[in-house]
């Protein structure tokens, strides 16, 4: 997936798709996987010359890739859709310092309390952190670099941050995160009912369909296996004062009034697959340097005075 996370960055992705030619080009490899430059210039009747220019576009945001076809080169260069997806925020994002809010970036790693059962593991950029299937590592101090963790039952929990003023009360909290089920291996029909909680409060249950490895994640490094998670959904969870909704649907009533959060607080956040979840079908939360977002998990805390 293509994350364009301001209007005014996609320009030259605008542009590239301007072009009814481009868009043929688009399509055309899309319905053969790959081609060389010889043989999408001989399909669409152009010269090579001319969709040289057209393939740089392509390339340059993001769109195709291009790659050396064995020991060729020039137009033997094999081209190939290096997206199936592209998410745009048109909203703009209003300056923090003209709100009552602040953020924090939690990475996956810096969980604060733990459970789980195998299938289950923990890898930064570079490494696995000791060995999959073990629960015994979720204790490793190399936790705190982590860019993913997975587990088919179980909960890792956070600590937020409290930089709320004081004689203020937190009216709205917002959680951004790339996550999905865990299956052995990967299988994208493969539904989980993961909870959230705040404080220890049940705030309600998201259905993950699938533990996506269809195509490898866009941030995953390369070393990854094909075989393993590749990328999530990146959802956006909310409490405020209307109840707890994700992506704008609502998943229950407890609203952030219950929780009467003040400097003083403490905000503790929990992802659970519990035993007698239906379906149970695990847990993956990726971050930095994994999946398609290539972002911690992102938490907005915006209050009123109390």
């Amino acid at each position: 997936m293509l994350h364009i996370k301001k209007i005014e960055d996609g320009i030259s992705l605008y542009k590239a798709l301007g072009s009814d030619l481009r868009i043929q080009i688009i399509k055309l490899l899309l319905e053969k996987g790959e081609m060389n430059m010889n043989e999408i210039a001989g399909s669409l009747g152009i010269t090579n010359g001319a969709l040289t220019s057209h393939i740089k576009k392509l390339e340059e945001c993001g769109l195709v890739s291009v790659l050396s076809e064995h020991e060729g080169h020039g137009n033997q260069k094999l081209c190939r859709v290096h997206t199936d997806r592209i998410l745009i925020d048109v909203a703009p994002q209003l300056p923090e310092e003209n709100k009552n809010l602040y953020s924090v970036d939690i990475p996956v790693g810096q969980y604060t309390d733990y459970q789980v059962s195998p299938t289950c593991g923990i890898a930064s950029r570079k490494s696995l952190i000791g060995e999959v299937d073990d629960p015994r590592y979720f204790a490793h101090p190399q936790r705190t670099g982590a860019g993913i963790l997975w587990f088919s039952r179980g909960y890792v929990e956070y600590l937020i941050p409290n930089f709320l003023p004081a004689h203020c009360q937190a009216e709205q909290i917002i959680l951004s995160m790339e996550i999905s089920s865990e299956a052995p291996g990967t299988n994208n029909d493969w539904p989980s009912d993961i909870g959230f909680f705040l404080n220890d409060t049940f705030v309600g249950t998201w259905t993950s369909p699938g533990d996506f490895g269809d195509v490898h994640g866009l941030f995953t490094p390369g070393w990854w296996l094909p075989s393993w998670n590749q990328y999530g959904l990146l959802k956006t969870l909310i409490i405020n004062r209307n109840g707890t909704f994700i992506d704008g649907r609502k998943l229950s009533q407890v609203s952030i009034d219950q929780f009467s959060l003040d400097c003083r607080s403490m905000l503790r956040f929990r992802f659970q697959v519990s035993e007698d979840a239906s379906p149970a079908g695990g847990l993956t939360l990726f971050g930095k340097g994994f999946g398609n977002y290539n972002q911690d998990i992102h938490v907005v805390v915006s209050y009123t005075p109390a």
